[in-house]
C-alpha cells in the first residue's frame, strides 16, 4: 500500500510539473483506479466515481452546468466594477516579456531570441557628433546657479540639430530615431547636466509630438510636426493640476461645447459664431510651460446642449492651444531642486477654442485618457529610466575613480570594506538599471507598448538612482557637500525627488500600478474571465476558468517540486554557473503565479485596496524582470567574463529581493491558514536566496577603480571631457597618473617609516628622495604630476564672504 501511495504521489507531482492537460490527468486517474480495482481488488465504486468526475470535468456542457456556471454567477457579483479610466489603463499598451514571468514557466529561448539593442550608423553619428558637441557646450554650474536657464546659443543648438524632433518622422522633418537611440541621447546629455537633458527629453516624451503622430488629423500633422521638429514651436503638455496628480482622471479642468468667436493667432483670421469649447483650467508643474509656444491640454469635456452628439459627459479630451491665444496665461515658473529646466503653471478662464484644435479633431473628443495612457506606456519606459541610468553610470565612473585616487591612512579609500560595500551597490544597481531599460527598449523598437514594464522601469530605476547617488555622496564625503563647479554630484543629488515624483509618484506606482495592471494584463486567464463576466459570456468564462484551475494546480506542484529540489531539475538555456540563475527564476516565477492566484482567490475584489499586498507582489514581478534583463544583457554583450561580477550581483540581489517580497506577502496575507500552506509549498526547505557575498562585491569595487573594458561597458555614454581643468575630465587623468605613481608612493612611505626620509611634508620628502637617489627623475615627475592631479580631484570650491564671485584661482594655490 505504501508503495502504491508513493507511486500515486510521484505521478501527481510529475503531471503537475510537466503541466499535463486535463485529458491526461483524467486518463492517469482512471488508469490508477483501474489498477487499484483489478490489481488489488479495490471497490468498483471508486472506478465509477472517477468516471463521473472525469465526465464532469471533460464534458463542457456538464462542467458548465455543475461547476463553472454557479461559480460564474458568484464571480459576476463579487468582481469589482472598473471605472472607464481603469478600463482604458488596463487596455492600453501590450503585454510582452512580463506575461512570460507571470506564466510560471518563462520561455528563456524566447528571451534570448529578442534582438540585441543597436544603433544605426546615422544614430551613432548623432550620438558621437551633435550630442557630444552639446555636452561640451553645457556648463551645469553656470546654468543652474548663475543663468537659471540654458544659454541662448545652447537653446539654438538644440533646435537647429534636431534634438526636439528625435521621435518625429522624417517626412515631417524629424530625425525619426529608434527608442534605443532616443534613450541613449538622453542618457549622455544627462551625464553632463539635468537641465539640458530634461529640455531635450520632454518634447520627445509624452506630449504634443507623440500624440499628434498617433492621433492627429492630417492638417494638424502637416502644420505642427515640421515646426516641432525644427524647434519653431516649443511644446508642453498640461495634465497635472493642484488637485489631481497621480489621480489624473480626476482633473477638475473642464470645457463646455458651445458657440463662440475667436481670432486664430496663427493666421490673424477672425471666426464668428462657430461651435467650439469654452475652456477653463489651472495647471501646475508643467515642464517647458514658461517658454512654450504650443500648449497641449487635457480636460474634461461636456456638451449640455448636445451640439456634437448625444452624450452630455463626453470625457477627458486633449487639445492643442497656441500660447499666444487670447486668455492663455503662461510665463511664471517653478524652481525644481538642483535643476533649472523650465517648469511652471498655466491658467485660463473661459478661453474659447474651435473643435478642430482637439487632437485628432472632433472624433477624438472624449478619447484623451486612452490616448494618454497608450503613449505613456512608451514615454515612461524611456525618459526617466534613461536619466536614472545616466545617474548610475555617472556615479560609477566618478566614484570608482575618486575612491582609488582619494587616500586615507596611506590607502585608497575604495580598499576599505565599508567603501567597498557601497561601491558594489553602485556598480550592481547600475547594471540592473541599464539592463532593465535595454530589454524594454528592445520591446519598444519591436513595436511593443509594455505598460507594466514601463511602470516597473519608472519605479525601480528612479529608486535605484536614489540608492546609487546616496552611496556616491557618502563615498565622496566632503567633496560632495560643498556646492560649486567642482561638485559634480550636488545638483543630481538635489534633483532626486523630481524623478521620484513625476510621471506617477513612486509610492503609488509601486502600490497600485505595477501589480494592479500586471495581475490583470499579464495573467493568462484573469482578464479573459473578467471580460467574460462583463460580457455575460458563460461559455468563454468556462474555458478561461477551467484553464485557470489547471494553471493553479500546476504552479502549486511546480513550486513545491522546484523548492524541494533546489530548482535543480528545471531547464536552462545555458550551462555552467549561470544555469542555476535561470532555474531559480523559473522556480520563483511559478511561486509568484501561485501567490497571485491565492491572493485573488482569498481577497477577491478587496485586493484592489490592499496596496501593501499588491506592492509586494509587484516587487516580485519587478525583480524577476530585472534578473532576466541582466541575463539577457550579459548574453547580448557576448558574455564577457570580466562582467561576471556585475551580472552575478545583479541577479543574486534581484532574487533575494523577490524572495523578501514573497516573505512579506506571506507574513501579511489575511488568510493565515492559506499563508501557512503557501509557505510550506513555496519554501519547503526554507529561504536560501541570500544577498551577494562580500567577495563578489569586492570584485565590483575593484572593477570600478581600475580602467578596463568592464568599467568602460558599464559607464558607456558617460560624457567625459578631455580637459584636466574640468572637474569630471580630470578624473581619468588623475586615475591613470595615480595608478602609475602607486609603486613609487609605496617606496616613499616605506622609506619614511624606516627613517630614511626626514622632511616634515610630502613635497620635502619627495625632493629628498630625488636628491638621495631613492627615486629617479622619471619617478619624481610621475609622482609630482599624480599629486597635482589628485589635488585637483579632492579640492572643493570656496567663495568670497558675500557669495558674489567664485574664486577661480583656488586650483593655483600651492599645497602645503
Amino acid at each position: 500500500m505504501a508503495l502504491t501511495i508513493l507511486i500515486v504521489v510521484l505521478a501527481i507531482l510529475a503531471l503537475g510539473y510537466l503541466r499535463a492537460p486535463l485529458i491526461v490527468w483524467t486518463i492517469a486517474a482512471l488508469a490508477g483506479i483501474a489498477y487499484g480495482v483489478f490489481g488489488h481488488g479495490c471497490a468498483l465504486g471508486w472506478l465509477i466515481a472517477a468516471g463521473v468526475v472525469a465526465l464532469v470535468f471533460n464534458l463542457a456542457p456538464l462542467r458548465r452546468m455543475l461547476i463553472t456556471g454557479p461559480i460564474f454567477r458568484v464571480f459576476k457579483r463579487i468582481t469589482p466594477a472598473m471605472s472607464q479610466t481603469e478600463q482604458e489603463a488596463i487596455n492600453a499598451g501590450t503585454v510582452w516579456w512580463d506575461a512570460e514571468l507571470f506564466s510560471g514557466k518563462p520561455d528563456f529561448d524566447k528571451l534570448h531570441s529578442f534582438p540585441a539593442p543597436s544603433l544605426t550608423a546615422e544614430e551613432q553619428a548623432f550620438l558621437d557628433g551633435p550630442t557630444e558637441e552639446l555636452c561640451r557646450m553645457v556648463d551645469d554650474w553656470k546654468i543652474t546657479h548663475e543663468l537659471k536657464d540654458l544659454p541662448p546659443h545652447v537653446w539654438q543648438f538644440i533646435k537647429d540639430n534636431g534634438f526636439l524632433g528625435m521621435i518625429i518622422k522624417k517626412k515631417y522633418g524629424g530625425v525619426e530615431f529608434s527608442n534605443t537611440a532616443h534613450a541613449r541621447v538622453v542618457t549622455k546629455i544627462a551625464t553632463r547636466g539635468g537641465t539640458a537633458a530634461v529640455t531635450v527629453m520632454v518634447p520627445n516624451s509624452l506630449g504634443p509630438g507623440e500624440l499628434l503622430q498617433h492621433y492627429g488629423t492630417e492638417a494638424q500633422k502637416d502644420y505642427y510636426l515640421p515646426r516641432l521638429a525644427k524647434g519653431l514651436e516649443i511644446p508642453c503638455f498640461a495634465l497635472t493640476s493642484p488637485y489631481a496628480g497621480s489621480d489624473a482622471g480626476a482633473i477638475p479642468d473642464f470645457g463646455v461645447v458651445c458657440k463662440g468667436s475667436y481670432t486664430d493667432p496663427r493666421t490673424g483670421e477672425r471666426h464668428e459664431n462657430v461651435v467650439g469649447i469654452r475652456l477653463s483650467w489651472e495647471k501646475r508643474w508643467i515642464t517647458l510651460a514658461p517658454v512654450a509656444t504650443i500648449l497641449g491640454m487635457a480636460f474634461k469635456l461636456y456638451d449640455p446642449e448636445h451640439l456634437i452628439g448625444e452624450k452630455e459627459d463626453i470625457g477627458i479630451t486633449c487639445a492643442l492651444i497656441p500660447t499666444n491665444h487670447e486668455g492663455v496665461d503662461i510665463g511664471r515658473r517653478h524652481l525644481p531642486p538642483g535643476s533649472v529646466f523650465m517648469n511652471g503653471p498655466t491658467m485660463g478662464k473661459d478661453v474659447f477654442i474651435p473643435l478642430d484644435w482637439i487632437i485628432g479633431g472632433k472624433d477624438y473628443a472624449g478619447q484623451g485618457w486612452r490616448m494618454l495612457v497608450e503613449c505613456l506606456s512608451v514615454g515612461r519606459a524611456i525618459s526617466l529610466p534613461a536619466m536614472s541610468v545616466a545617474s548610475g553610470k555617472f556615479a560609477s565612473f566618478v566614484t570608482g575613480a575618486y575612491a582609488r585616487i582619494r587616500e586615507q591612512f596611506g590607502l585608497s579609500i575604495g580598499k576599505f570594506e565599508g567603501v567597498d560595500e557601497a561601491l558594489a551597490r553602485i556598480g550592481g544597481y547600475t547594471y540592473q538599471m541599464d539592463s532593465a531599460q535595454r530589454l524594454a527598449l528592445v520591446g519598444l523598437d519591436s513595436g511593443e507598448k509594455p505598460s507594466v514594464i514601463s511602470a516597473i522601469l519608472k519605479y525601480h530605476n528612479t529608486e535605484r538612482m536614489r540608492y546609487v547617488l546616496n552611496d556616491a555622496m557618502d563615498i565622496h564625503g566632503g567633496k560632495a557637500v560643498v556646492l560649486g563647479p567642482r561638485n559634480y554630484l550636488g545638483n543630481a543629488y538635489q534633483t532626486i525627488p523630481v524623478g521620484i515624483t513625476v510621471e506617477g509618484a513612486n509610492i503609488l506606482t509601486r502600490s497600485m500600478i505595477i501589480y494592479g495592471q500586471g495581475a490583470i494584463r499579464c495573467h493568462p486567464f484573469v482578464l479573459r474571465e473578467m471580460k467574460a463576466a462583463m460580457a455575460n459570456d458563460g461559455v468563454e468564462f468556462d474555458k478561461a476558468f477551467s484553464g485557470h484551475l489547471g494553471f493553479v494546480l500546476d504552479n502549486a506542484i511546480r513550486s513545491f517540486v522546484l523548492g524541494v529540489t533546489g530548482s535543480k531539475i528545471a531547464s536552462a538555456p545555458v550551462g555552467g554557473d549561470l544555469a542555476q540563475y535561470y532555474k531559480d527564476i523559473e522556480r520563483l516565477s511559478a511561486a509568484f503565479a501561485l501567490m497571485s492566484d491565492m491572493a485573488m482567490f482569498s481577497m477577491g475584489g478587496s485586493l484592489k485596496f490592499r496596496e501593501k499586498i499588491s506592492a509586494r507582489l509587484g516587487d516580485v514581478l519587478s525583480n524577476l524582470y530585472i534578473a532576466t534583463s541582466a541575463l539577457k544583457r550579459f548574453a547580448d554583450d557576448g558574455r564577457p567574463k570580466e562582467d561576471l561580477p556585475l551580472l552575478k550581483w545583479a541577479v543574486l540581489q534581484a532574487l533575494h529581493d523577490a524572495q523578501e517580497a514573497m516573505t512579506g506577502f506571506l507574513a501579511n496575507l489575511p488568510n493565515r491558514p492559506l499563508a501557512f500552506v503557501l509557505n510550506w509549498i513555496v519554501f519547503p526547505l526554507g529561504r536560501h536566496f541570500t544577498t551577494p557575498r562580500d567577495r563578489l562585491g569586492t570584485k565590483i569595487a575593484r572593477l570600478l577603480m581600475q580602467p578596463g573594458e568592464a568599467r568602460d561597458r558599464l559607464t558607456r555614454d558617460v560624457f567625459v571631457p578631455e580637459s584636466e581643468t574640468d572637474a569630471v575630465g580630470v578624473l581619468n587623468h588623475a586615475l591613470n597618473a595615480h595608478i602609475e605613481a602607486e609603486s613609487t608612493e609605496g617606496k616613499l612611505r616605506r622609506a619614511q617609516r624606516d627613517g630614511k626620509l626626514k622632511s616634515l611634508n610630502a613635497k620635502g620628502r619627495l625632493d629628498e628622495a630625488l636628491g638621495s637617489g631613492l627615486v629617479t627623475q622619471a619617478e619624481f615627475d610621475i609622482v609630482t604630476r599624480a599629486r597635482r592631479l589628485k589635488r585637483e580631484v579632492i579640492m572643493v570650491d570656496d567663495f568670497d564672504t558675500m557669495l558674489e564671485q567664485h574664486d577661480t584661482e583656488i586650483s593655483k594655490r600651492e599645497p602645503v
